[in-house]
């Protein structure tokens, strides 16, 4: 399903990012968008960092996700290698050092970073590579998230730290179960007011 890569008349600062990447290792669900005050479609080249294709590292963003202005997402090429006795990156370099030594060898790959869906990430957030953030998380402005982040978490520091739960555990455990972003469009489209209500109402209207 293609959908149009500014999702609202006359607003060229918001795209659906699906549409806009073309990488083949940054993956991105349906409805997904980015904002950006100067061009959001320029997303994969300003905001997916040190991302070569050297590491086979990849970037997969859920369905429904909100990302602001500026969030930026920290690959392995960052991680020049802990365990080394120097911080200087000689493999990269290895021409200038007549060495034949692994570019990958540089640094130390931490992962794939993995963004589930209805996630909102805020203004100027850096995530870094090896992390997973869990369905229905927010991410607070200039964070720095350097961990896992569980579903329906709040975030927020430099490095992050939990800040809260979005809803208790029960109400979570009942939007994991429901997981309306894989309905179909027309349920999605009808049952709006539930999903943009309070979890209650969502319980009431589903019988649970």
């Amino acid at each position: 399903m293609s959908l149009p890569i500014f999702p609202r008349s006359g607003d060229k600062n918001t795209c659906n990012l699906r549409e806009a990447v073309t990488k083949p290792n940054i993956e991105v669900g349906a409805y997904t968008y980015y904002h950006d005050f100067d061009d959001p479609l320029r997303f994969q080249d300003r905001n997916v960092l040190y991302h070569y294709p050297v590491n086979n590292d990849r970037l997969v963003i859920g369905k429904f996700c909100s990302i602001a202005h500026g969030a930026k997402f920290l690959f392995n090429g960052g991680n020049h290698r802990q365990a080394a006795c120097a911080n200087y990156p000689f493999a990269i370099f290895g021409e200038q050092w007549e060495h034949d030594l692994h570019i990958a060898d540089s640094w130390d790959n931490k992962g794939d970073i993995i963004i589930g869906n209805d996630v909102w990430i805020g203004f100027e957030a850096l995530v870094m590579a090896g992390v997973t953030i869990g369905d229905g998380a927010r991410i607070g402005s200039r964070a720095i998230v350097t961990r896992d982040v569980p579903p329906y978490a709040v975030v927020a520091g430099a490095p992050a730290r939990p800040v809260k739960k979005r809803f208790p555990d029960e109400d979570i455990a009942l939007l994991e179960k429901v997981r309306w972003w894989d309905w179909p469009e027309e349920r999605i489209r009808r049952d709006l007011n539930l999903l943009t209500g309070d979890v209650a109402a969502l319980r009431q209207a589903l019988g649970e």
